[in-house]
């Protein structure tokens, strides 16, 4: 017994019992910290999705069903992802009007941002889809704004024009502008393929060239005091061009014309 007491008093005895106190309070806390964080983030995961199935079930189930399986008024909603939510809820198209025509335009938004995440956080769960971007994806950061010019003249220019001011499709539908955009919807555009617009996934083209082509987006249309190409005539393309040609080219030849007829009318007369 003196002996079992002699070693319970030595020196380092205090130590050792310190490091095992320490060893064994790190232990519990990576065994239980991180399962507890984890729980969080889900419970309030799960609070947004509620919250959003509320707003759903108010504004959106009429048309898109009340479990986003779709009707004859609107489409299913099943796998859609939350950027195609936030694409058309923060842009104002949705909710659409109850008399549409042959597109839904783009107008003021109802929602605010903190609904809009909420509801595209309740119709991701509905089904997995593209999710909303974030600014590293769609910001200027390391981005390349002639390839994205060329990408964009390729893909895009037929129906958006080649400065993206948008132009006529048939049956009364049309490509919109892109003036004034949103950089992050721009990218859900792509990503989505809204209305008459095909899409664009990862695996079709890579974020880094959606990045590219927002930046060129950008450059030819953001500030500027003046332009390099010199009289753009409102950026839109052959029709404007076609117009000032037919006008002032055309309409100049003719009254050349007719001012060398009436001279040569004139010194035949003399």
């Amino acid at each position: 017994m003196k002996k079992l007491s002699a070693r319970r008093r030595h020196p380092l005895a205090a130590v050792v019992v310190l490091l095992l106190a320490l060893a064994a309070t790190g232990g519990l806390y990576a065994a239980f910290a991180p399962a507890g964080k984890a729980q969080a983030d889900e419970s309030s995961q799960s609070l947004t999705i509620k919250e959003g199935k509320k707003l759903y079930e108010v504004g959106c189930a009429s048309c898109h069903g009340t479990g986003g399986q779709g009707s004859s008024d609107g489409p299913s909603l099943v796998g859609v992802g939350a950027a195609a939510v936030d694409f058309q809820v923060g842009t104002g198209r949705m909710p659409a009007a109850t008399s549409q025509g042959a597109q839904v335009p783009r107008k003021k938004p109802i929602y605010t941002q903190a609904q809009i995440d909420q509801l595209a956080a309740y119709v991701a769960s509905l089904g997995a889809g593209p999710s909303v971007p974030t600014k590293q994806q769609y910001g200027p950061d390391g981005a390349d704004i002639a390839k994205g010019g060329e990408l964009f003249r390729t893909n895009c220019a037929q129906c958006h024009n080649f400065t993206g001011k948008g132009g006529a499709l048939t049956k009364g539908k049309f490509a919109p502008t892109l003036e004034g955009v949103a950089p992050k919807h721009i990218y859900e555009a792509m990503q989505t393929g809204p209305q008459n617009m095909p899409s664009f996934p990862d695996t079709t083209m890579s974020e880094k060239n959606k990045k590219d082509i927002i930046a060129y987006l950008n450059a030819v249309n953001g500030d500027k005091t003046e332009n390099p190409g010199g009289l753009e005539l409102g950026g839109l393309g052959p029709v404007s061009e076609g117009l000032f040609g037919w006008i002032f080219g055309l309409g100049t030849l003719i009254a050349v014309a007719v001012w060398v007829a009436a001279r040569t009318a004139k010194a035949k007369k003399s």
